[in-house]
């Protein structure tokens, strides 16, 4: 199935990180459509399309890498997503970053850090 290591392939671990940028992204148009219309006007936009493919396209991504590889290890890198959101809003939609951002995405880096480590 390919080079393992702790407990799932490096191609699987590769799709989760690339299905979570994907998926930041989907996010990321999906806020953009919220900033223009209501819930009672929702309308299905260029913006809404894109962000609800990107978000099944990134939702396929991840069930397709939990084939063989565990979970208790995969999944956590779910939480990367937390950091392209905050990366992508700052650069699409012109969110500020702060310190406590900065702290919160080293905290996750370094739990997902640890989680790898000590399986």
């Amino acid at each position: 199935m390919g080079v393992e290591i702790i407990g799932a392939t490096i191609i699987s671990i590769i799709t989760v990180i690339v299905a979570c940028v994907i998926g930041a992204l989907g996010g990321v148009l999906l806020k953009k459509e919220a900033e223009k219309v209501s819930f009672r006007k929702l309308r299905l936009s260029l913006h809404m399309f894109f962000g609800l493919c990107l978000y099944g396209v990134s939702t396929i991504m991840f069930i397709l890498s939990l084939r063989g590889n565990q979970l208790s290890i995969l999944y956590p890198l779910t939480s990367t997503t937390y950091i392209w959101i905050s990366v992508f809003s700052v650069f699409f939609i012109k969110e500020k970053m702060n310190k406590l951002k900065v702290i919160g995405i080293m905290l996750i880096i370094a739990g997902v850090s640890i989680i790898g480590a000590f399986r």
